[in-house]
């Protein structure tokens, strides 16, 4: 059974903020929608991970860090959304039920620079993975979840590419989103049997801090 971002064995990982910076993607060498920030270490394992694509393939970032007040306003609609699907659900099953799709902002990784959603792009553009970016587990059937059987088997191929060059770089996928990968955060912490996640949400941009 999948373990979700809302169970206690991930929300009581305590985060250790351990100062590194914040990347631009684009200078790690990666495809990028817009300007994309990570951790130092996220970036570099990134780039590592696009190393190991077959030629004519790339890795393509479209978010990774995110402001606070955006993963609140995620949650809050997709909650609301639930609520309407679900009536009468209580208060515990529908924040279960949100955290398949969007973190609870106390451990959500990509407020801490420490998550990516990307996808793979090849000479014709974005491969198919079976659903698009950020298709939720209802408007997707559940074809949303990494290990779904209901997509096809070109899809399924480029998902265990995907898994292959990003877990040797030592990322780490939610099962629950294809494009959700992550390292230094309380679900890597979990997966990978550490004590603490390496860090702590950010309450600046980057831009500002270059600013400073």
């Amino acid at each position: 059974m999948t373990v979700l971002l809302s169970d206690d064995r991930i929300t009581s990982i305590p985060s250790i903020e351990n100062g590194e910076p914040l990347v631009d993607l684009y200078t790690r060498g990666l495809a990028t929608t817009g300007r994309q920030f990570a951790r130092e270490t996220v970036a570099d394992r990134l780039a590592l991970a696009d190393t190991f694509l077959p030629a004519g393939i790339r890795l393509h970032v479209v978010e990774g860090l995110r402001p606070i007040e955006s993963q609140q306003e995620i949650y809050d609609g997709y909650r609301a959304e639930l609520e309407r699907l679900h009536p009468g659900i209580s208060d515990h099953d529908v924040h279960r039920l949100a955290s398949r799709f969007v973190s609870p902002v106390e451990v959500a990784p990509h407020v801490a620079g420490a998550a990516v959603d990307l996808t793979l792009v090849g000479a014709n553009g974005p491969l198919d993975l079976g659903t698009p970016i950020d298709a939720t587990p209802e408007q997707s059937n559940g074809a949303c979840f990494f290990a779904a059987t209901n997509i096809s088997r070109e899809a399924r191929t480029n998902r265990a590419l995907l898994a292959d060059v990003l877990t040797a770089a030592g990322l780490i996928n939610y099962p629950t989103e294809w494009w959700h990968w992550s390292y230094g955060d309380r679900y890597w912490a979990f997966t990978e049997n550490h004590p603490a996640a390496l860090y702590g949400p950010q309450f600046q941009s980057p831009e500002l801090h270059q600013l400073c």
